[in-house]
């Protein structure tokens, strides 16, 4: 498989598509509106952020119930499911990204390293071995150490 270089030749912002944006910047707003009538607008991130969670980590097979991740969240001394433990852990990693980007209005190689720790419960950061990067302009797979991927994804130099 051949991967296309970025970007692509055809053009995407159809009349169509251009349609499709103004209505979704439409309910955006309107959602943004309704967002700031909610007395504590964190009661309704932090159920997306739990969702969110729940679902990526069934991907990886780690799957947990609705039930659980709550209980965890409100009695985490007396919960010892492991599994809405980690799932917990990425919500709060989730979270803790929102807030940076909220704040800061970008999101730095020192976030990404903050919310990893928050994620993985250690400070171990990022891990200096090489890991398989893709090359989509050759379509190959490539060994490269994951910050010097993330450092050119941010447009870093290194």
């Amino acid at each position: 498989m051949t991967l296309k270089p970025l970007p692509v030749d055809q053009i995407i912002e159809t009349r169509a598509v251009l349609k499709k944006i103004a209505s979704a910047h439409r309910y955006l707003a309107e959602l943004k509106g309704m967002a700031t009538a909610i007395p504590n607008e964190n009661i309704l991130i932090s159920t997306l952020t739990l969702q969110e969670a729940k679902d990526s980590s069934e991907i990886e097979n780690i799957i947990t119930t609705q039930d659980d991740l709550y209980k965890s969240e409100l009695f985490a001394e007396y919960i010892k499911s492991l599994v809405a433990k980690e799932v917990g852990n990425y919500a709060a990693a989730l979270q803790k990204g929102f807030e940076q980007v909220r704040i800061n209005r970008l999101l730095t190689m020192n976030h990404i390293l903050a919310i990893h720790k928050e994620l993985e419960q250690n400070t171990a950061g990022i891990r200096k071995l090489p890991g398989t990067e893709l090359t989509p302009h050759k379509g190959v797979l490539k060994r490269a150490p994951l910050k010097g991927v993330l450092n050119r994804m941010a447009g870093f130099q290194e």
